[in-house]
């Protein structure tokens, strides 16, 4: 039996398209379900709340609810782990391989 990491949670729910543009919604201030209803016209309620979910389950979105109202706000702290885990150490090698190619370009050929 497989266990799933956070990490993979995390992937699942950024990989999808409109789960990024709802994030994305969310980054200046914080969107009731209503809101993003209105926003993504395109789909029905119940989608939005599947998507919403998702995110929820990966963190990426805390929910505040207020009376009838569910406020989702935007948690950037595992987009963060995510870059600090995965893509930093990556970024440093690709730099120092760009680095050198720099260097071996600026040679004066003879």
């Amino acid at each position: 039996m497989s266990t799933v990491s956070k990490d993979d949670i995390v992937f699942k729910a950024l990989a999808n398209g409109l789960r990024r543009q709802m994030l994305d919604a969310m980054k200046h201030a914080p969107q009731t379900t209503g809101m993003l209803c209105e926003q993504f016209d395109n789909l029905d309620r119940c989608t939005v709340m599947q998507h919403l979910k998702v995110l929820e389950e990966a963190e990426l979105v805390l929910v505040r609810r207020e009376g009838r109202e569910r406020w989702n706000h935007l948690n950037a702290l595992p987009i963060q782990a995510i870059h600090d885990r995965w893509i930093s150490q990556y970024a440093g090698h690709a730099m120092s391989v760009l680095s050198a190619l720099q260097q071996g370009l600026d040679q004066p050929s003879e």
